[in-house]
């Protein structure tokens, strides 16, 4: 998503931001292979994992999760319904895409973990998260009229 903001010319302007909702990997860098596959295609992952907190809700026009776990973790953290108003899924962005340009969606389904699997699952996430996150930049540029 950085990238693309970047590549539009907004990256003084969106503010993005990645974080879990548990623990797990606080402190430390991307997975080795999420690192690896990204940097084929021309993406530095230089984050460091970090917990969302009910504050990141004030901080952020817009909470975006990856599955439905995590979708229903930040639902419970969501102190009121205008934080609750600002959470989606990364795929409804693609499949809302899809529909405004007169193609079939594909059927819903969550970004997957490829964490335990090997290089395939990596190169999956990733054409699916350019897909997504060009559609949700197509949305945030529309709803805000930045260009």
């Amino acid at each position: 998503m950085r990238a693309l903001v970047e590549r539009a010319g907004l990256g003084a302007r969106v503010v993005i931001d990645s974080a879990g909702t548990a623990g797990y990997h606080a402190g430390e860098p991307s997975d080795r292979r999420s690192i690896a596959h990204a940097r084929k295609r021309g993406y530095a992952l230089t984050h460091v994992a970090r917990s969302f907190g009910a504050r990141d809700f004030a901080a952020f026009d817009y909470v975006v999760a990856m599955d439905g776990s995590n979708y229903r973790s930040l639902e419970r953290l969501a102190p009121d319904a205008a934080a609750r108003a600002k959470l989606s899924m990364l795929r409804l962005y693609e499949v809302a895409e899809d529909l405004r340009a007169g193609r079939e969606p594909h059927d819903y389904e969550d970004v997957p973990d490829p964490y335990y699997g090997e290089g395939d699952g990596f190169e999956r996430v990733l054409d699916i998260c350019e897909k997504s996150c060009a559609a949700l930049l197509a949305h945030v540029q529309a709803k805000h009229a930045l260009r």
